[in-house]
């Protein structure tokens, strides 16, 4: 099996249980025949984008994951805080700007307190 094919079996595969949803709620939610659900996840075959890009879209995967080869996969945590963000408008962010960056800050001093301790 290609190396795309493991990545993204692997991404979805994962993306789909960590949101506790069957391989046909998915094709159910993404318009997407559950056999080429149950194909992409078993890494077999070359989907089109236009089987992708819905799919991605309802298992929250950021395309990175699939395409970026050097990139760590995402934890469930990570990829939650970027969908959110993600469905953000410009006034939402703008107000949540501040205060990530401040808890962030605070997060990282402490950590970095901690470690010279």
């Amino acid at each position: 099996m290609p190396e795309y094919s493991q990545k993204l079996a692997y991404t979805f595969r994962k993306a789909r249980l960590e949101l506790r949803m069957t391989q046909e709620q998915v094709a159910e939610k993404s318009g997407v025949d559950v056999r080429t659900v149950i194909n992409i996840e078993k890494g077999r075959g070359n989907p089109k984008l236009e089987k992708l890009f819905p799919l991605v879209n309802v298992l929250k995967v950021d395309a990175r994951s699939i395409f970026d080869f050097n990139s760590e996969p995402e934890s469930a945590t990570v990829r939650r805080l970027r969908f959110l963000a993600d469905q953000c408008n410009e006034e939402e962010a703008a107000a949540l700007l501040p205060v990530i960056e401040s808890v962030l800050s605070v997060l990282r001093s402490d950590r970095t307190e901690n470690i010279d301790k």
